[in-house]
């Protein structure tokens, strides 16, 4: 289960432990795998509605992860037909009830009702946005910013939060908890900003939104793709579009989303192995998906080539070619030295040494003295992708037990077990 809390046992009521019939074992299992669906599509928006009726962040988490608890509880006397709405319900009932014990319950309630833009009850379609806009307010440390929210959109676990951002689970754990207590003492509003506040947070909700498919596009665990996270940082792309029309950034992030999104179920075999791009049957890709990103990606491109842009560009370099060995390799580079400059993070870099690598001609060994470079940023020391990179380069260069050195650091990095099985694949193959 992917939620923090000890799971309670799945027993009916007057059954001693040991004593369930397979039929009971059965039902516990099912429910088991509905809470856990419930929570990776709706951990966000029933803790943005818990949200909006306390502002605090931490009594709205609490109550959102009790209510998935008592779920576990309480699903097998009869899974409700609305799990999202009964969860809400149960995680608004549990705030107003510790509101309720607490003495300051006169003053607080009436500041709700007054800070409230519109009924508790009403739907809010913009709620997961409104928190990502909470959490990444300009008060807060950028770092503290992108933890949070990866933590309650997302719903990850500290854990999984440190993974997505390279960081110490115990760094990231600190994060969360400072931006919390911030926000708390600041008094951050729980809204939307109005028009000349947005672009002070633009930055990094954008950035923001991208982890939160990255974190889906290659999860922790056996699924390769957490389509659950996928398909929220897709909506909320969509969202941002619609609230900054007229910026290319945002526009951008989604063509770029879309593009990647589209190549997706050509990224898994019939038996659910890994398939590299250059081995990706293109007839798999979605046309409808990919022709609408290359249009959000050419339309932000004509506006501006800003980091998300020249990602879009990367990616439409890629959808466009006829085939992987006809994609322009030296233009892809190119993409990534414009990146260095406005955006010269090790994972760029990294990039555009793998890009470079497959320039026709490339001098490898210059390559790869470059990419041994990189090894040395503390940002990439526990990152699967740079040793794997570099067993490619190696086995290209035939330096197999060098290679094979490599591919075994990747295998012990790697947090998903389809890629973890795809690199031992390549490095037995490497072996024979």
């Amino acid at each position: 289960m992917p939620f923090d809390r000890g799971t309670p046992t799945l027993r009916p009521v007057g059954v001693p432990a040991g004593g369930e019939t397979g039929e009971m074992v059965t039902e516990a299992v099912e429910v088991t795998r509905v809470v856990d669906r419930a929570h990776r599509e709706s951990w966000s928006t029933v803790l943005s509605s818990v949200v909006r009726l306390t502002r605090d962040l931490d009594l709205a988490e609490d109550c959102t992860q009790d209510a998935f608890v008592q779920a576990l509880r309480t699903w097998p006397d009869g899974i409700p037909d609305n799990p999202a709405g009964w969860l809400t319900t149960v995680a608004r009932r549990l705030a107003l009830d510790r509101l309720r014990r607490e003495t300051t319950l006169r003053r607080k309630l009436p500041l709700l009702v007054e800070q409230s833009d519109e009924p508790d009850d009403a739907e809010q379609p913009t709620d997961p946005l409104r928190l990502v806009f909470t959490c990444c307010h300009p008060a807060l440390a950028r770092e503290s910013q992108v933890a949070l929210t990866l933590r309650l959109i997302c719903g990850l676990t500290t854990r999984e939060v440190a993974a997505v951002l390279l960081i110490g689970e115990a760094t990231a754990a600190a994060r969360i908890t400072r931006a919390k207590k911030k926000i708390a003492a600041a008094g951050i509003p729980y809204r939307i900003p109005a028009d000349h506040e947005l672009p002070a947070r633009m930055d990094v909700v954008l950035t923001v939104v991208h982890l939160v498919y990255t974190a889906g596009y290659v999860a922790t665990g056996v699924e390769l793709t957490r389509a659950d996270l996928t398909g929220r940082a897709i909506e909320l792309a969509r969202m941002l579009e619609r609230l900054m029309p007229d910026e290319p950034e945002p526009l951008a992030l989604l063509g770029l989303l879309l593009m990647t999104e589209a190549r997706g179920d050509a990224r898994v075999s019939a038996d659910g192995e890994l398939v590299l791009l250059a081995d990706q049957d293109r007839s798999r890709w979605d046309g409808k998906l990919l022709a609408e990103g290359v249009a959000r990606a050419t339309a932000a491109l004509q506006r501006g080539t800003g980091r998300f842009a020249l990602q879009a560009a990367v990616a439409g370099l890629h959808v466009t070619a006829p085939s992987w060995e006809k994609t322009d390799w030296g233009q892809v580079v190119r993409m990534y030295d414009a990146m260095m400059v406005s955006w010269p993070t090790p994972i760029v870099a990294l990039n555009r040494v793998a890009a470079r690598s497959l320039v026709p001609g490339a001098d490898l060994e210059a390559v790869l003295v470059e990419l041994d470079a990189l090894g040395k940023e503390p940002a990439l020391a526990t990152y699967a992708y740079l040793p794997a990179t570099r067993a490619d380069i190696l086995t290209r260069l035939d330096r197999s037990r060098e290679a094979a050195d490599a591919y075994q650091q990747a295998i012990e990095l790697t947090a998903n077990e389809t890629e973890r099985r795809f690199l031992k694949a390549r490095l037995n193959t490497l072996m024979r």
